[in-house]
């Protein structure tokens, strides 16, 4: 490869023109000022320095040989002052040669019986010529002039499109990295705030926190590190963002899944979660192995696992109760703190009529209803709630004569995403 000065005084400046040299920098050049040329790499060097790109990118080879090819070919046509009769230039690399000029350049033609378009037809006698066995509809490769020596702005294009090939194939590969992690919890910085939007590193790409996935009394200040979910990933007209979420249940599921092992294997399971972001949470574990509790494991010693999850959640309370495929104890026990003196479940209406003690019934209610309605969405019911001294004063307005209880209840709520089995 020969590097050429336009002028002594370009020379004397040493600014070489060449297009290898600005498509690929890393290829190092032996300088000779006595001889007005400099001698580049050749093919195994040039080759090493597409790998070293490849490597560092981590970027198929094969695509990025692809994509220096395409730029060569685009270049040589805005070289060439007769660039309109060029038609369809390709270029191709041969990783086998050993030349100092390892190209080849050339016109992609079909083969026609008779020529009406020089420019993207081979003539049928011509073609035989080369090879006897060609036919109508074949594809010829002309080959063109050599590329010689590019100017500098059909370099720099080049190099422009090569450029924005590797960004692509960077941003299509996080975008894809990213897209695998959905469902799960990834840890990120508060970067800025866009509106009501809170703006999260995640790496090297941004995520949205957008003003319904975020929890009221949560501050997101700046530097702020804190664990999301990735709700989506998108690759939009205005860039690429992953949608992140820290109201969505399956946050504290993931969360209890990173700080109890036994949940990360498999012995204990997280039966459902009923949440109501930044006030209180109730999920349902059950464990495969009888010699494991599950609240326990869950909890911890001396609370330490339950407790860096309020932490990531800015103490948000959690209610940690014990799953039962006996819907009736499984109402009972989420209906936790509060005590329970009878369930009756009407599992066609999937509805269920509860007793508690006088002194347990604003406790089971909880405040404005919050316990009986986390409880009702944990368990899928629609749970109603009478004390004992209201059903033996009034027996017949606890259950209809079909079954279906009347008066104050609290229905599951089954929105996407709040009730997991």
């Amino acid at each position: 490869m020969l590097y050429f000065a336009k002028d002594r005084e370009q020379f004397a400046r040493r600014e070489w023109v060449h297009a290898h040299s600005l498509l690929l920098p890393e290829v190092r050049c032996t300088i000779r000022p006595h001889e007005g040329l400099v001698r580049g790499a050749a093919m195994s060097e040039f080759l090493e320095a597409l790998q070293q790109i490849a490597r560092e990118k981590d970027i198929p080879l094969e695509r990025l040989v692809e994509a220096v090819e395409q730029a060569l070919a685009a270049a040589y046509k805005n070289h060439m002052k007769n660039h309109t009769v060029l038609g369809d230039v390709r270029v191709s690399i041969d990783s086998r040669s050993h030349q100092a000029l390892p190209f080849r350049v050339y016109a992609v033609k079909h083969v026609v019986e008779e020529l009406t378009d020089p420019i993207n037809e081979f003539d049928l006698a011509e073609a035989r010529a080369l090879n006897p066995q060609a036919k109508v509809g074949d594809i010829v490769n002309v080959d063109l002039p050599s590329m010689g020596d590019f100017g500098r702005i059909a370099a720099h294009r080049a190099k422009q499109s090569v450029t924005q090939y590797i960004r692509e194939a960077e941003r299509a590969k996080v975008l894809d990295e990213f897209r695998e992690r959905q469902g799960e919890v990834m840890t990120g910085t508060v970067q800025r705030r866009e509106g009501r939007t809170v703006i999260i590193a995640l790496g090297k790409l941004e995520a949205a926190l957008p003003p319904q996935e975020q929890v009221d009394t949560e501050p997101y200040r700046i530097n702020d590190r804190l664990k999301v979910y990735v709700l989506d990933v998108k690759d939009s007209q205005r860039g690429d963002q992953a949608m992140v979420s820290r109201t969505h249940p399956s946050l504290i599921r993931r969360l209890f899944e990173l700080e109890v092992p036994e949940i990360a294997d498999g012995i204990v399971t997280i039966k459902s979660v009923a949440r109501e972001p930044g006030a209180r949470s109730k999920i349902a574990v059950a464990s495969r192995d009888e010699k494991v509790d599950p609240v326990g494991a869950c909890v911890g010693h001396r609370g330490t696992r339950v407790q860096a999850v309020v932490n990531e959640l800015y103490d948000e309370k959690i209610d940690i109760v014990r799953w039962n495929q006996d819907m009736a104890l499984f109402i009972s026990e989420s209906l936790s703190p509060a005590k329970v003196s009878k369930v009756t479940v009407n599992e066609e209406g999937k509805s269920a009529f509860v007793v508690v003690p006088d002194s347990q019934l604003s406790l089971a209610i909880g405040k404005a209803g919050q316990n009986v309605r986390l409880a009702a969405r944990l368990t899928g019911q629609r749970i109603d709630i009478r004390s004992e001294s209201q059903v033996a004063r009034n027996p017949g307005d606890a259950l209809g004569a079909d079954g279906i209880h009347r008066g104050q209840s609290a229905d599951p709520i089954n929105d996407d995403g709040e009730l997991r089995a």
